[in-house]
């Protein structure tokens, strides 16, 4: 019997938290702009993680200059550039096409981890990544009837979601060198990339002119608020804690194959509010399921 350990356990609980946040997310973008709800969840989520730390004993830690300085970077690059180029691909390509190239995000990470970190994989884990990005692939690459009307694939749009699974696989990057090399804890690090990501995008906002907004889409309905704060819940705050004690704990490759299997995740939680779900899904799910399998093996 394979036992998943406490990284590859807390990625699979990440992925499944976000997967169930982005239904509430998806609500809640129905009052506010994207890069305004952006900044909203991550405002909210800096506060949640940071009363965590301070309620919790013997999360304290004394950081290092170098320490701040690569997990600041990992939350500007991961947070700031990765969540922008994101949601500019999603404009320019439609979420379909958007989805389908952050999948690159998974192998792009084994290999920097390989190149940079020297954080050798199994042949067992390396099947694992390829079986369980292509399973996701698959579900996420079916034609729907939502998808006819879809965007038409733009350069940009391709550029900006390359731009985006580099920058999720940089991000990561960074966290894990600094898990292997300090006793820095995953919730410290989820406050301090957080921060940096919140003053990153706040100052994007403000030199490209989109921190103003009406005041009219301030008076929201009592419903906004429900959707938002729980989606920053389960999105933010917890995704984000578990992705860095995945960090903490397992190879950055790993972890992010794990991250990337949201859209599984989805299936079920859309089966349950009524959606059919299509053989290709199911077929692709299991697909994916059987890379998850091949990751937990010891060798």
């Amino acid at each position: 019997m394979i036992i998943p350990t406490l990284g590859t356990l807390a990625a699979l609980l990440a992925a499944f938290f976000w997967a169930s946040a982005s239904f509430l997310f998806a609500q809640a973008g129905r009052w506010l702009p994207p890069l305004h709800l952006n900044l909203f969840k991550g405002i909210c989520g800096l506060a949640l993680l940071g009363l965590t730390l301070l309620v919790l004993p013997g999360n304290m830690t004394a950081f290092t200059p170098s320490t701040l300085l690569w997990l600041g970077l990992s939350g500007l690059i991961g947070i700031t550039l990765g969540d922008t180029a994101y949601l500019a691909a999603l404009n320019d390509l439609g979420p379909r096409h958007t989805l389908l190239l952050s999948i690159l995000a998974p192998p792009m990470t084994a290999l920097l981890s390989l190149i940079l970190l020297h954080e050798a994989l199994t042949l067992w884990a390396w099947g694992g990544i390829a079986i369980t990005t292509a399973g996701v692939a698959w579900v996420i690459s079916e034609r729907t009837s939502e998808t006819h009307g879809q965007t038409p694939v733009r350069w940009r749009g391709v550029i900006w979601g390359l731009t985006a699974a580099l920058a999720q696989s940089g991000a990561v990057i960074l966290s894990r060198a600094v898990f292997l090399t300090t006793s820095v804890n995953a919730l410290q690090s989820a406050v301090i990339r957080l921060a940096a990501g919140v003053v990153g995008l706040l100052l994007w906002m403000i030199l490209t002119g989109q921190i103003r907004l009406e005041i009219s889409a301030l008076k929201v309905q009592p419903r906004f608020w429900g959707y938002a704060f729980a989606a920053t819940f389960l999105g933010t705050y917890l995704a984000m804690w578990l992705q860095q004690v995945a960090l903490t704990y397992a190879a950055a490759g790993i972890v992010q194959t794990l991250l990337a299997t949201s859209p599984i995740f989805v299936l079920p939680l859309a089966a349950w509010r009524g959606e059919r779900l299509t053989p290709r899904a199911v077929l692709g799910a299991m697909v994916s399921l059987l890379g998850v399998w091949l990751l937990f093996q010891p060798i």
